[in-house]
């Protein structure tokens, strides 16, 4: 990670390195914190932040699920955004807002804890490689299940239930793959370490629904959406691991991992081993939205 010069911290710019919080902060001890992840791009009219109100909506709702209410307005938040990525330098990047519970209580319960809100900027390229990118990674079914409905909330971006991806994926690493891919306590499919997966098998599109455990993911759905529109059917079902054995083509989306294809699944080749067509075009659909090359979707854009 390449530092910049500020990050923006409970209202005021602060020098990247005094961006600090003490050591008793019920955040870091308990995992009470809610984050996004936000890309901005070199678009075709200047730097443009990719659905940062649709990221900012969700910070705040994912914040709400445990009991986090801070005093900025959505609006606020991505006029800050903005003004980080100027500030800095950036013509694009990574922005990472989190709100968190701070010090003031101890124990299990947050009540009396300050509650701090920071968004941080910095030059972030391909999560899994631009080779990835390019050419698919190989993937491995975790032994580790996803968390369920039933003991948290799947659907929120809540940096205690992080844990569970992070032992999905330093495994999967450590075993030699680039991600893991996680099941729920049903033996279905529910999305990577950090990322929904789409399914390709004889021109249908699918992806696990967020019953299943994924996250309702914002490139998900931008995704979904940029297909259907270019006349791909593309369905939300439940899929086995054997589906994932069957299928022509696997990719994975997200704000850092973008479009990814997968090449191997548990040592198998996917299809013909490299990214197939329908991958291939959600990469140009995705990648052409995102720099205004094709403007189907302007408003998805937040220019700087």
């Amino acid at each position: 990670m390449k530092a910049t010069e500020y990050i923006w911290m409970d209202g005021g710019l602060v020098p990247w390195a005094d961006a600090q919080v003490h050591v008793l902060t019920h955040g870091l001890h308990y995992g009470t914190g809610a984050f996004e992840g936000i890309r901005a791009y070199e678009a075709r009219n200047g730097t443009a932040v990719f659905r940062l109100t649709d990221h900012m909506d969700r910070l705040a709702r994912s914040a709400r699920t445990i009991g986090i209410s801070f005093d900025y307005s959505v609006e606020e938040l991505v006029k800050v955004a903005k003004d980080l990525l100027s500030v800095n330098g950036l013509t694009s990047g990574y922005l990472r807002p989190i709100a968190f519970f701070g010090t003031g209580s101890m124990g299990l319960n947050p009540a009396g804890a300050s509650v701090h809100v920071v968004i941080a900027a910095w030059e972030w390229g391909a999560y899994l490689g631009e080779d990835g990118v390019k050419n698919g990674i190989r993937v491995a079914v975790s032994s580790w299940r996803r968390i369920g409905h039933d003991s948290f909330m799947p659907n929120a971006k809540v940096t205690g239930g992080y844990m569970n991806s992070v032992l999905a994926k330093t495994a999967a690493v450590r075993a030699g793959y680039d991600e893991a891919l996680l099941l729920n306590s049903e033996g279905l499919v529910a999305e990577g370490s950090g990322e929904n997966l789409f399914l390709v098998r004889d021109g249908v599109v699918y992806t696990p629904p967020t019953s299943a455990g994924a996250l309702d993911g914002l490139t998900r759905d931008t995704v979904s959406t940029l297909l259907t529109e270019d006349g791909y059917d593309v369905r939300e079902a439940a899929i086995t691991r054997t589906d994932l054995y069957y299928a022509d083509e696997l990719f994975f989306t997200g704000t850092a991992a973008e479009v990814t294809p997968i090449r191997e699944v548990d040592d198998k080749s996917v299809g013909s081993g490299e990214p197939g067509p329908v991958t291939r075009r959600a990469q140009e659909l995705f990648m052409g939205t995102v720099t205004g090359e094709l403007d189907t979707h302007p408003e998805w854009l937040e220019y700087v």
